[in-house]
């Protein structure tokens, strides 16, 4: 096994500077990252620098990318339903299939574990929320029916009728 990254045992305050100063410096100039950290005390190489950046960009890019995803789902369907937890229950269901089914690296298996069952119990909780917000729903267009049939008999026009039932329904 490879030895550790130094990158990866610098103190936590000296990682975030580190982490930041990549970001400002659009992950270039490591040289004088490299000389800034030996001015701090931390022998690490440009080279060295320069791989741990190409991780940290590609990570960052990835978690951006998927922001703007979801931000996009969410714009073009709003989760009224639960769908985005949903997919992400599944793609966090396919990316741990990945990773068991690729056998690359150790794997702690107590805390794969605690996965499944943390992801399980999050499937059940959205199943049983998707559940109830129908059942919300049936009530609600139940109880505008009903409204509709009252004020109807008692002779309210269309556009109060309906006027009415949107608000019921919560619909602007």
């Amino acid at each position: 096994m490879p030895p550790r990254s130094k990158v990866a045992q610098l103190p936590p305050r000296v990682k975030a500077w580190l982490d930041q100063a990549l970001v400002e410096n659009n992950f270039s100039g490591y040289e004088l990252l490299s000389a800034e950290l030996a001015g701090r005390g931390y022998s690490i190489g440009k080279s060295a620098l320069h791989s741990y950046g190409q991780s940290f960009e590609e990570r960052l890019a990835a978690l951006k990318m998927a922001s703007e995803q979801a931000k996009a789902v969410v714009a073009v369907a709003p989760d009224d339903d639960g769908a985005v937890n949903e997919a992400l229950l599944r793609l966090t269901q396919e990316r741990l299939f990945t990773l068991l089914a690729d056998g690359k690296g150790p794997l702690d298996i107590s805390k794969v574990g605690k996965t499944v069952a943390e992801i399980i119990k999050a499937s059940v909780t959205q199943k049983k929320y998707a559940a109830e917000a129908e059942a919300r729903r049936a009530a609600l267009q139940e109880a505008a029916n009903v409204a509709e049939g009252a004020m109807t008999s008692q002779g309210m026009s269309k556009e109060a009728i309906d006027a009415i039932k949107r608000d019921i329904l919560g619909i602007a």
